[in-house]
This record gives C-alpha cells, structure tokens and sequence, in this order.
C-alpha cells in the first residue's frame, strides 16, 4: 500500500479521475487545502471516500491576502481530522509577509490546542520559528513536509514525536539525504506533492532509499492511533 500524506489532488487537471483511481487502487492520499475555502469546496466531494482524505489547510504564502479565511479555519476544523497544509514561509518571495504569517499561524494554533489531528506542516526557511510555535501551543502528531532546515533540529523535532514526510526529489539531492540520514526508520512517512514536485513517484522514493511499504504503513497507523 502507497500512503501519500501531503498531496495537492484538488490542484491537479482532473482531480475527480486521480481520487477515483487512488480509491480503486487501494492506495492512501491525503490531499492538502491552502485555504479553508478550498476545503469547502472539495469536502463534500470527498467524504464518501475510504482511502482519500481532505485536510484542512491555510497556507503561508496566502496569509496576507486571505487573513480574513481564519474564521472559516475554525468554522470547518470539526469536519476532518486532518490539517495541513499550514506553516510558515520566510525564503526570500515571502519573507516580507513574516508578521502576517506568524499572526495567522498563532491563531490557527490556538484553535489546534488540545484538537486531536495530524497536522502537516509548510516550514522553508522557518524552521526553528515554526518548531518553538508549536512547542509553545503544545501542538502534537505534526508531519514537517518536505524538510530543507538545519539538520542539527532535526533531532530536537524527533524528540516531540513529530514524523516527516519524504519525496523522491529528496531522495534524488544531497541534502534531501542528508536530512533523511538524519531520521530515524520509524518516523518517516511518505508524500508526493504532486502536482507542485515533478519528482513524485512514492515507489520510486522507497526503492531509492531501500525502505518497505509496510514500514510506512506501520508508521502511518501508529500515528492515526494518536488521534483516536
């Protein structure tokens, strides 16, 4: 079983066709929002799924256009169990929207406290901002997507119980290695974010790092026990 826990199927040219396909396949997608009206609009379409999920998301690089969206963050947490994709985003495209993210982010936490959900999270040149964000709002299951940060925190975010997700173009650089070296087998998980990364295949990640899929699956379900 392929289990994509940060994927962007309602950005894809037909994403009706991709979810059907990955419901008859048997595969897992979680598929990430940017806002929360993007899950509005996806989130009846999904909900008779087994196999593909809706997360709940207020990206970064949106904050500052879409603050006014917080609300309806709120308004839809209770629909899923899943969040993402939200974080913070200070490489240099974004950098001048620092304040607006970090206040978005605060109240998004807020309403995270004491929520059991798996969170996915946005971190580029954030990482120790949005790692002490969450130690301070005591936020738990987190899934740092696509981690490029200093590789000295990685042992400090093992430490919380937090996992990350792995792609195939990480698999194909050298710090994507460099920072999957850093991880232990039991808090890897597997992601494509498709259709944003051209180097997606989940298959291909685990056959170049040598890893099995049901050593992602046990992680996976280790994690789903977290919030149940």
């Amino acid at each position: 079983m392929i289990i994509d826990t940060h994927c962007h199927y309602d950005m894809m040219e037909s994403p009706e066709d991709y979810i059907n396909q990955v419901e008859n396949t048997g595969n897992i997608v979680i598929g990430m929002t940017n806002l929360p009206s993007h899950f509005a609009i996806g989130y009846e379409h999904i909900r008779k799924f087994k196999k593909v999920r809706l997360a709940l998301g207020f990206h970064p690089q949106l904050a500052d256009e879409h603050k006014d969206e917080l609300p309806l963050f709120a308004r839809y947490l209770g629909k899923t169990s899943y969040v993402g994709e939200i974080g913070l985003d200070f490489s240099s495209e974004y950098i001048s929207t620092r304040d607006i993210q970090i206040s978005c982010l605060k109240s998004i936490l807020e309403v995270l406290q004491g929520r059991n959900k798996i969170i996915s999270v946005h971190s580029r040149r954030a990482e120790k901002e949005l790692f002490s964000l969450l130690l301070d709002y005591n936020i738990k299951n987190v899934i740092f997507h696509w981690y490029s940060g200093p590789l000295s925190l990685i042992s400090d975010i093992i430490s919380k119980g937090y996992y990350f997700s792995i792609n195939e173009a990480m698999t194909l650089s050298t710090l994507g290695r460099r920072v999957i070296d850093k991880i232990p087998k039991d808090r890897i998980l597997t992601e494509s974010d498709a259709p944003f990364n051209r180097k997606n295949n989940i298959a291909s990640a685990l056959r170049n790092l040598g890893l099995e899929e049901n050593l992602i699956e046990r992680n996976f379900c280790r994690l789903m026990q977290l919030i149940r």
